[in-house]
């Protein structure tokens, strides 16, 4: 399995009343070859939440919603792996990106053959 990165966002109901210090955004990864247990890359609250987000969003990273989750990943120091008491959280946001990342091979599957079928039909 190759190196998964994902980012775990805590989101208020009404996002643009929300103040400005209680959004909070972590970025995690695990590389099962490298790894472990996953890994707090980024932390952040307020404006450093919206830049990891930014981030995030500019390299097609995944975006998870768990407020609780990432109140509890936010009190982790950088580079320190996720604490075996998370594990069952943490594999949640994983197996999250997995399935996005299998709908993204059966969508370029799909369309590799739709190509191809295109090219033989001129």
């Amino acid at each position: 399995m190759a190196e998964k990165k994902t980012i775990l966002r805590e989101r208020k109901p009404d996002i643009e009343q929300a103040p400005l210090e209680k959004r909070t955004a972590i970025a995690i990864r695990y590389d099962v070859e490298k790894d472990s247990a996953p890994l707090i890359l980024a932390s952040g609250r307020g404006v450093v939440a919206d830049e990891i987000l930014r981030i995030a969003e500019d390299n097609k990273i995944p975006l998870y919603e768990n407020a609780k989750l990432a109140e509890l990943l936010s009190k982790l120091e950088l580079d320190a792996t996720i604490p075996a008491e998370l594990y069952v959280l943490v594999a949640e946001v994983l197996f999250f990106v997995y399935q996005l990342d299998r709908m993204a091979e059966k969508r370029e599957k799909l369309v590799k053959k739709i190509k191809a079928d295109i090219a033989r039909k001129r």
